[in-house]
Formats: C-alpha cells, sequence, structure tokens
C-alpha cells in the first residue's frame, strides 16, 4: 500500500510539474502497461485453472458413476442395458429413492434451492463482473453428480462448465482482481470444462469465447487456450485419448443427399425449439403447485421412473444410447418414441430440481432425430444415401447449436469428434438452417430464454447491461450537512442500480438525489448527481468496448 500511495502521490507531482511529462510517464507506466506486464502471471493462472478444472471435471465423472453403480448396479455406459432387465417396480423406485436424497440435499446445502448451470456463468459475467461463490458451485456440482447418478435426465457438461467457472472465479476473486481480469479467468474454467468433458480443446475455447464473453478479443484468447489445452491433456492422460462419443466408420456417399442435411437442420429446429418449449413449460407448472422443495425430486424422480419402464435409454446422461444411434443400433419407431420421451424425461426432471444441464440431452436429440431422417433418406435412396449413422451426427449438431445458441462450438464439437471434413461441410448446412430457424421462430437460445425470465435480455449489449450492474454505491457522492435527518422527496438507496438513478432523475426532472440506506432509522450516505451517473455510465462504456476490441 505504501508503494502505491508513493506512486499515486509521484504521479501527481508529475501531472502538475509537466503534462507532457506526465503523458510519456503514463504510457510507460500507466494502466495500460501494467495490464500488458501482468499477461505472463495471468498465462500462469490460466495453467493452474486448467489443471484444478481438469481434475474437478473427472473427479465429477467418476462421482456420477459411483453413485450410478451404488443405486443401479451399473456404470453410464451400460445403465440402460442393466435396467431394461430389472422389474418394473426397480425402475422406478430408484429415482424415485435417489430424488428423496437429492431433495434432502437442496433442503439443507443449497440456498439457491436448485442447482446452478450454464446459464449463471453467463449471468456472473454479464451482471456480477465474473463473481460466483466457491461453495455454491461445490455444492452444486454435488448435487448435480448424484441427481445424473440416481437416473434423473439431464447432461454432465452443463454443471461442469459452472464448476469450472466458479474455479477460476474464486482464483480471481482470491487475488482481488478487476471484474476484467474475473471474466477472463472465468471463461479459463468454461474452456477447461468443456475441453475435459468432450475431449476437445478448440471447441472448449471457442464456447467460452463466444457463449460466455460473447467477444473474441486477444487478450482473453491466449490464457483461454492454455486452459483448455491443459485440461484436454490431462484428461486423455487419466481416462485415455478418445472422444466423448465412439463414431462407427462410415462413408460420406454421394453429395446429391445434401437436401436431406438440410432436412435434418429444417426438423433439428423444430425438435430444439419443441425441447426448449417442454422445459419451460413444465418449470412453470411445477412452480404453480404450492409443495414442499424437498418433495418435487421425489415426484419427478417417480415420474422419470415411469417413463423408464417402457423408455429405459432416457435415464441419467444417456450417452450409452447417444452412441447406440450413432451405430444404428435402434429401429425407426423406437427413436420417434426417444426423442419424446427424452424431451419428457428431462423437462420433468430440470422442473422437479434434479440438477443437470442441456448439452447433453440435446446431443441425443439430435442423434435420435438424424439417425431416424437416415433410415428415411436410406429407404428412399439406397444407392445415393449414406448410412443413418452419419445423419445422426449431423442431426447432434443441428440440435445441440439451436438449443445452445452455439453454432461454431458446435460444429468445432462435431468435427473433434468425427475428424471427417465431408461430414463438416454436411454439418454447417444443417447447423446453419436449425439455428436461423430457432432465432426467426423463438428469438433465442435456451440459456437466452432463461435469462429474460430473470429480467436480463443478453442481446440488448454493454449499454443496458450497465445500466443494471452498474450500482448507485459506485459512484455517489459524500452527502452535504443541510438536508436534514430524514427521507424528503424521492431517495435512492446504496444497492439501487444507475438505471434507476437516471429514470428517477429523468421523471422527476432532478438533477441531484439524497441516497439514504433502507434501514428503520434511515441515514443520509450520499447524493447522487446527474453529471456523475453519466460519467460513471460513460467510464463503463468506454471500459467495455476496450474490453471486447483488444
Amino acid at each position: 500500500m505504501k508503494l502505491r500511495e508513493q506512486a499515486n502521490k509521484m504521479t501527481a507531482a508529475l501531472k502538475q510539474i509537466s503534462p507532457w511529462l506526465f503523458n510519456k510517464f503514463m504510457k510507460r507506466f500507466g494502466a495500460e502497461s501494467w495490464d500488458r506486464s501482468r499477461q505472463p502471471v495471468v498465462w500462469l493462472l490460466a495453467l493452474v485453472i486448467g489443471i484444478g478444472v481438469a481434475y474437478a471435471a473427472i473427479l465429477f465423472r467418476l462421482t456420477i458413476e459411483a453413485v450410478t453403480i451404488i443405486f443401479f448396479g451399473a456404470g453410464e455406459l451400460t445403465l440402460f442395458t442393466v435396467v431394461s432387465q430389472m422389474p418394473w417396480w426397480q425402475v422406478v423406485l430408484m429415482p424415485t429413492l435417489g430424488g428423496l436424497l437429492v431433495g434432502l440435499m437442496l433442503h439443507f446445502l443449497v440456498k439457491e434451492k436448485r442447482a446452478h448451470s450454464v446459464t449463471e456463468v453467463i449471468e456472473a459475467r454479464a451482471l456480477k463482473g465474473g463473481r460466483l461463490k466457491l461453495s455454491t458451485g461445490l455444492r452444486s456440482a454435488l448435487i448435480t453428480a448424484t441427481s445424473l447418478g440416481v437416473g434423473a435426465s439431464g447432461g454432465r457438461e452443463g454443471p461442469v462448465v459452472h464448476l469450472g467457472a466458479t474455479l477460476g472465479s474464486a482464483l480471481a476473486q482470491k487475488l482481488g482482481y478487476t471484474p476484467l481480469l474475473n471474466r477472463i479467468l472465468l471463461a479459463c474454467g468454461v474452456a477447461a470444462a468443456i475441453s475435459a468433458s468432450f475431449n476437445a480443446p478448440l471447441a472448449g475455447v471457442l464456447f467460452a469465447l463466444e457463449v460466455i464473453l460473447g467477444h473474441y478479443a486477444l487478450r482473453a484468447f491466449a490464457p483461454i487456450v492454455i486452459s483448455s489445452v491443459v485440461a484436454a491433456v490431462l484428461t486423455r492422460v487419466h481416462l485415455g485419448d478418445f472422444p466423448a462419443f465412439i463414431v462407427p466408420a462410415h462413408e460420406f456417399g454421394s453429395y446429391l443427399q445434401m437436401p436431406a442435411f438440410a432436412l435434418v437442420g429444417v426438423i433439428g429446429a423444430f425438435v430444439a425449439m419443441g425441447f426448449m418449449h417442454a422445459n419451460i413449460w413444465t418449470e412453470d407448472k411445477a412452480n404453480a403447485v404450492p409443495l414442499p422443495l424437498w418433495s418435487r425430486p421425489i415426484i419427478g424422480g417417480a415420474l422419470v421412473g415411469c417413463i423408464a419402464i417402457f423408455f429405459p435409454q432416457v435415464l441419467g446422461v444417456g450417452y450409452e444410447a447417444t452412441d447406440t444411434a450413432l451405430r444404428e443400433g435402434f429401429g425407426f419407431w423406437l427413436l420417434i418414441g426417444l426423442i419424446f420421451a427424452k424431451i419428457a424425461a428431462t423437462a420433468i426432471s430440470l422442473a422437479s430440481r434434479f440438477g443437470g444441464g442441456v448439452f447433453s440431452p440435446s446431443l441425443y436429440l439430435g442423434a435420435m432425430t438424424g439417425a431416424a431422417v437416415g433410415i428415411i433418406a436410406t429407404w428412399i435412396s439406397p444407392d445415393l444415401a449414406t448410412s443413418p449413422g452419419v445423419y445422426a451426427i449431423i442431426g447432434m449438431g443441428a440440435v445441440a447449436a439451436a438449443v445452445l445458441g452455439a453454432p461454431i462450438s458446435t460444429v468445432l464439437i462435431v468435427f473433434e469428434l468425427t475428424g471427417d471434413y465431408q461430414i463438416m461441410i454436411a454439418l454447417m448446412i444443417a447447423v446453419s438452417i436449425s439455428t436461423l430457424m430457432t432465432q426467426s421462430f423463438l428469438g433465442h437460445s435456451f440459456f437466452q430464454w432463461q435469462l429474460e425470465r430473470r429480467g436480463f435480455d443478453q442481446r440488448s449489449g454493454a449499454p443496458v447491461a450497465l445500466l443494471k450492474t452498474i450500482k448507485v454505491r459506485d459512484f455517489m457522492e459524500p452527502p452535504p450537512e443541510n438536508l436534514g435527518d430524514s427521507p424528503d422527496g424521492p431517495i435512492l438507496y446504496p444497492n439501487a442500480t444507475l438505471g434507476r438513478a437516471l429514470d428517477l432523475m429523468e421523471t422527476r426532472h432532478m438533477s441531484t438525489v439524497p441516497v439514504w440506506t433502507s434501514d428503520e432509522e434511515p441515514k443520509l450516505v450520499g447524493l447522487v448527481r446527474r453529471e456523475s451517473a453519466l460519467k460513471a455510465y460513460n467510464s463503463a462504456l468506454i471500459e467495455s468496448h476496450i474490453e471486447e476490441h483488444r
């Protein structure tokens, strides 16, 4: 602190003595230079985050596997095969008992009363300066691992993304970094999580930039790449160098089947929109029922168990079922049934407050949709059409891209899974169509929809977001002594937003507003002037512009 105080005194003295010398000094040793000098430190922290998130993702996966074995006597990759041989009452009982366990965990462990996923990460980046609580992330991961292990239908990638982001954010907060560096390290955790989950480092980088940060600034690129690559390397060392899904050998066939691939994109868009609508509708209906929180997973587990009597493939993350679709192991009508069953099971699970994401269910639905279209295509034109397994791969990308709102990342994930450039051409066609149709008809991805329901429109950009994130306490001035001892007229509280302050001044035609505490005995703590509010807003806009373009 003494060194910083001395530097500030020297800067002030230089500014008074010679403006020219002051400008030279700031150019050499000022904030921009300080940011550049910290880059190697940020890279080192990115390395640490990549290592930590890789082992956290491995532990998370092993926890799911352990819980699955305890409840069903089988691991995730053989779950539906084993469950299909169980008596019906046991298929219903296991998720129901698991729901009781999850309900108790929600009641006693989590203040927010639900497990977190990608939406909370985007919200933290946009509204909270990249800050997430480590304790919340760890509890949320434990609840999600238990939920997926007892058979709830959901994805493990979204919760791992939240866990990775929590670790990155916790490190940044521990070091007292600025919101800019908080967001960069948070994105490093996200990239490492995606990389470790799919063994897809390139997709991890693009997902963190495309979905979480929302920009491709150079200062964020290098640390995110470091975290993603380190996580992929460690995951390959411990779990083997193979992708999340085993794609069988295939022949692409004729380019004359491009209209069929475009059809996969069209149908995939409708499946994605149906999936998102089902999740939101089920959540609203569940919230309208006055039941204790701890009982919701019990009821949801029983309902999912009833679906699993007829479609055991819907239980858990669903990787075995997705792999079977890629290997053309399901018939046409079973594929159609699994689409509706998985949508219902996932919507019920998430509405019942089981932990889980939508990434894996989206890939699952896409594989079933693509395989069904592939069966029809091979029936119509067996000489031109390729195998249904190729259509399943393309369907995975089409549905997932529309649900996640991440077409670039999704294309790269599928490319890293297959390494097939010919499939990439067909995949880009299907992904482009499905994403465009979903945005045209629905207007948002699943994460954007969830944020909008919480009062934040991510698409409005920094100008609107800053009105909600900047607080009055950040720019209020010391209070004068002649305003009295009690509020008189319009007032603001320290935690009010900048938008609230400007709106109050505009509607009441005021240039200054007093700031009081919200206690029973209010105390004057500050004064807000129109000039200071606008200055705070403009400064934040400039900082946001610098963050997104450097």
